[in-house]
C-alpha cells in the first residue's frame, strides 16, 4: 500500500494542487484524469520519485518497486534491443555474478577459521537466501515474450537500439518495466506509439498480470478496459471515484449538478442575510441579530463549483471538390528494400466518398503504402490517383516537422494564400489559439498544441482525398471527438491510419489489413473488424502467456 500524504506543489506564486491525499492499494488500476495543465503528469512524477513536492510525502513499504514510463525518453544506443530489455533483470544478474565472485574466493582460500573467511560465508548465505527465494524464471524466454507482445520481431532482437525510432524505443522501455513485475506501474500516455495489437496485448498484461497501475491516457477505450478507479485532478484538489472512466464521467456530471444546486441555495441564504443586515444595520433592537448574521457570513465557506474547460476545437473541413469515381487505383504494387519485402502484389481501389482504415502492426507497410500513393517512394506495379484528386496529408510525425523557430501566426501565414490570409486569427481561434497565444514560438508548444497547429495548415485549402496517419497522438479526448465528428461530416474520400480503437469506431466502412507482406481487403466496418481482431488477438495472447 502506497500512501500520498498532504502533497502540495507550488511555483512562482501559483498553487498547482494542495493537501492531496490518497492511497494506492495492491491491485488498484487507476486512471489519472484532468484537463491539460491540471497537474496529472506532475502528480505521477512525484509518486514515481522523480520530482519533489513542495510539501507532503509519499510513504511506501520497504522493498516496494515503482516503475515509471514518462511520455518522452531515450534508451541508450550502445546495445541491442534484447540486451536493453534484459536490463530489467540487471539486479538479479548482479546478485548471481556477485555470488560467483564470492564462491571463487572461498575456493581459493584456506583460512577457514579466520574472521574474513566467516564474513564471506555470511555474505554468501545472505545473498543466496535472497537469490534462491526468487521465482525460477527463464529470463530469455520472458524477454522474448514481452518484446514480441509489443510488436518486435525475432529479427529485431539483435539490432542496435540506435536503429529504432523514439516510438520503438518507448516500447523497449515499456518491455523493461513489464518484465520487472513492479508493485506499481506508472504510465504516461503509453499507447501513443504502439499499434492496435500491441495495445490489446498491453491491456491483457495490465489487467491479468500486473499489480497496481496508474495511467494517464487520452485513449478512452484503453483506460476503460484496464481501470477500476479514477482520480481526477481539478482546481488544486482531487476527486477519487471507484469507477472506470465512462462511469466517472456520469458521476462527475452528477457531482457538478449537486454543486450548482448547493451553490445557488447558499447564494440565496447569503443574499437574504445581507438584505437583513443592510435593512436593520443601526437599529438598536436588532443589534445582536445583525452582529450574529455578520459573523455567520464572515465564517461561511463559499461553495466552489468545479471548473469546466470550455475551450474546444472547432473543426469543419471545407466542401470537397468533386473527383473522379475512383480517387485511388492500386495494381500489383510491390515494395521492398533490398531483400526485405514490405508487401507484394497489392491490388485494390478506393471509390469516391469512401472512408477506409489501414490497420496492422507497425512495420507491416501502412505508412509505406501511403508514401507510394503520394508518389514519395519508388515501387513496382502501379498506383494511380484519379481525375481531379486533391490530397490533404497529415503525416505521423507532422507536428514534429513544424519549424520550431516560427511563431504560431507565422507558421500559418507562411502557407496561407489569397483571402485566407485575412482570416488567420479567426482560424487560429477556432483551434484554441487566442490572444497572445498566436505569438508563441512553436518550440514551446505542447504535443497537443503542435498537432492542432499542423491541422490548421491542413485546412487552408479544400481537398477531396484526406490521408491521416495517426492524427490523434497528443490530442485530448474532447479534441479527438471533434476531429472524429468533422471526419464523419467530410464529404470527400478518407484514408485513416490509427491505433486508437475508440476513435476508429464508426468512422470507416472498409478495412485494409497489412499483414505478412499482404494487403487484405475486408468488406466490413472497422467496428466489426476490431471486435473480430480483438477476440483473435486475445486467443493468441492466451497461447503465448
Amino acid at each position: 500500500m502506497i500512501t500520498v500524504d498532504n502533497i502540495a506543489v507550488e511555483f512562482s506564486g501559483t498553487t498547482l494542487f494542495s493537501d492531496v491525499n490518497f492511497v494506492i492499494n495492491e491491485n488498484d488500476k487507476i486512471a489519472l484524469m484532468g484537463k491539460n495543465g491540471a497537474g496529472k503528469s506532475t502528480m505521477m512524477k512525484i509518486v514515481a520519485g522523480v520530482q519533489n513536492a513542495t510539501r507532503g510525502k509519499i510513504s511506501t513499504p520497504k522493498d516496494t518497486v515503482i516503475a515509471y514510463l514518462p511520455q518522452h525518453l531515450l534508451t541508450e544506443d550502445n546495445c541491442t534491443v534484447f540486451e536493453e530489455a534484459s536490463k530489467a533483470f540487471a539486479h538479479i544478474f548482479k546478485m548471481r555474478d556477485q555470488m560467483d565472485v564470492f564462491n571463487k574466493e572461498l575456493e581459493a582460500r584456506t583460512d577457514y577459521e579466520s574472521d574474513a573467511y566467516m564474513k564471506i560465508i555470511e555474505q554468501v548465505s545472505e545473498l543466496g537466501e535472497q537469490f534462491y527465494a526468487l521465482e525460477e524464471i527463464n529470463y530469455d524466454a520472458e524477454v522474448e515474450k514481452a518484446l514480441k507482445g509489443l510488436g518486435f520481431k525475432q529479427d529485431d532482437f539483435q539490432r542496435m537500439t540506435s536503429e529504432f525510432s523514439g516510438g520503438w524505443r518507448m516500447r523497449i522501455e515499456l518491455a523493461k518495466i513489464l518484465l520487472q513485475k513492479p508493485d506499481l506501474i506508472l504510465l504516461d500516455e503509453p499507447t501513443n506509439h504502439i499499434d492496435i495489437e500491441s495495445v490489446i496485448w498491453l491491456e491483457d498484461f495490465l489487467v491479468n498480470k500486473a499489480n497496481a497501475v496508474m495511467v494517464i491516457s487520452h485513449d478512452r477505450a484503453f483506460i476503460d478496459n484496464i481501470t477500476n478507479r479514477t482520480i481526477e485532478v481539478t482546481m488544486g484538489r482531487i476527486y477519487d471515484y471507484k469507477a472506470n472512466y465512462s462511469h466517472y464521467l456520469e458521476l462527475r456530471a452528477d457531482r457538478r449538478t449537486h454543486q450548482i444546486k448547493a451553490y445557488q441555495e447558499q447564494q440565496r441564504i447569503i443574499a437574504d442575510n445581507q438584505a437583513f443586515i443592510d435593512r436593520f444595520k443601526g437599529t438598536f433592537s436588532k443589534t445582536n441579530q445583525v452582529a450574529s448574521r455578520v459573523r455567520m457570513l464572515e465564517k461561511l465557506q463559499i461553495i466552489e463549483i468545479d471548473e469546466v474547460d470550455n475551450s474546444a476545437l472547432k473543426l469543419k473541413f471545407p466542401p470537397a471538390p468533386r473527383s473522379g469515381d475512383y480517387p485511388i487505383i492500386v495494381e500489383d504494387l510491390t515494395k521492398k528494400y533490398d531483400e526485405h519485402v514490405v508487401f507484394k502484389n497489392a491490388s485494390f481501389s478506393i471509390a469516391r466518398g469512401e472512408k477506409v482504415s489501414f490497420v496492422g502492426r507497425n512495420g507491416e507497410g501502412k505508412s509505406t503504402m501511403i508514401k507510394s500513393i503520394l508518389g514519395e517512394i519508388e515501387h513496382e506495379g502501379t498506383c494511380t490517383l484519379g481525375h481531379n484528386v486533391k490530397v490533404g496529408y497529415f503525416a505521423q510525425n507532422q507536428a514534429s516537422l513544424l519549424d520550431q523557430s516560427l511563431t504560431i501566426f507565422q507558421t500559418v501565414d507562411d502557407v496561407a494564400k489569397g483571402d485566407v490570409r485575412t482570416q488567420i486569427k479567426n482560424i487560429l481561434g477556432q483551434f484554441m489559439f487566442k490572444g497572445d497565444d498566436i505569438d508563441k514560438k512553436v518550440s514551446v508548444l505542447s504535443g497537443g498544441e503542435k498537432t492542432r497547429l499542423a491541422m490548421v495548415k491542413l485546412l487552408l485549402e479544400p481537398v477531396n482525398l484526406l490521408i491521416l496517419d495517426e492524427p490523434t497522438n497528443h490530442l485530448d479526448l474532447r479534441s479527438k471527438d471533434v476531429l472524429k465528428d468533422a471526419l464523419k461530416a467530410f464529404d470527400g474520400t478518407l484514408i485513416l491510419v490509427s491505433h486508437d480503437r475508440d476513435f476508429l469506431q464508426g468512422l470507416s466502412q472498409k478495412v485494409f489489413e497489412f499483414k505478412e507482406q499482404r494487403v487484405i481487403e475486408h468488406f466490413e466496418t472497422i467496428d466489426a473488424f476490431l471486435e473480430r481482431n480483438r477476440i483473435k488477438s486475445i486467443k493468441e495472447i492466451d497461447l503465448k502467456m
